[in-house]
């Protein structure tokens, strides 16, 4: 335990970040200054297997350094042949990082629907896969229309500047979650990890409140009480 607070030690300044500091920056900016220094200690952890250590880490990145930054305004390519910037959804956003190769878990997308389902009017969510619009194609009927299912390639000259912010950066299963004025209200690893042997019920509550509970951030900061938070 002694060596997990030494390793965040070496990843956070002497003095915290505050989230009135972090709000003069950007998303990029504040990664440029501080990936680097993180991905040397959390490669080191991972190596060596030490996972919790691994977490703890990246959770000390988001909450010193990345809480309060802002999010360029993307423009993302939806499936209905749109692009949006994210500035129109005008309401808080949800957006999870995908790729075709990397499975969502057992549960993961029905939970996802039923959340996007019941706070549709409060929170915009966003599937963002980095693929080629024809390599998701099938899988993107899974999502429900309360999802807008989005796609991003290197190989597309356009996307060179959002795959470079957010794919090769914190990877992917990532959740980024975004008040409506782009600023970074937490940020957190994709959903549950249910083991092989889990019920298809015990798999999508796991996700159901693994995505709830960094939702509600946002519909915090949209005053709607915690009793609508819970599971239908």
């Amino acid at each position: 335990m002694k060596n997990i607070y030494t390793a965040i030690l070496v990843l956070v300044t002497c003095s915290f970040s505050s989230f009135a500091q972090n709000d003069e920056l950007s998303f990029p900016e504040a990664l440029k200054e501080h990936l680097n220094k993180y991905n040397i200690v959390s490669n080191n952890a991972f190596a060596n297997r030490e996972i919790q250590k691994g977490q703890i880490l990246f959770d000390s990145l988001v909450s010193h350094h990345l809480i309060g930054t802002t999010f360029e305004d993307y423009t993302l390519k939806s499936f209905e042949k749109r692009k949006i910037k994210l500035s129109s959804f005008k309401k808080p956003i949800f957006i999870l990082t995908y790729a075709s190769w990397c499975i969502p878990s057992k549960g993961e997308i029905p939970a996802l629907n039923k959340l996007a389902q019941k706070y549709a009017k409060d929170v915009q969510f966003v599937i963002l896969f980095w693929n080629k619009k024809h390599e998701v194609k099938q899988i993107a009927r899974k999502f429900n229309h309360n999802i807008t299912v989005c796609y991003a390639h290197e190989t597309y000259k356009k996307d060179a500047t959002v795959v470079s912010h957010l794919k090769h950066t914190l990877g992917f299963p990532t959740s980024y979650f975004l008040n409506q004025d782009l600023k970074v209200v937490n940020i957190k690893r994709g959903g549950a990890q249910p083991d092989n042997k889990s019920t298809y019920v015990k798999a999508y509550t796991l996700n159901y409140n693994v995505f709830r509970e960094g939702l509600s951030s946002l519909l915090i900061e949209k005053n709607i009480s915690d009793e609508q938070l819970t599971t239908n």
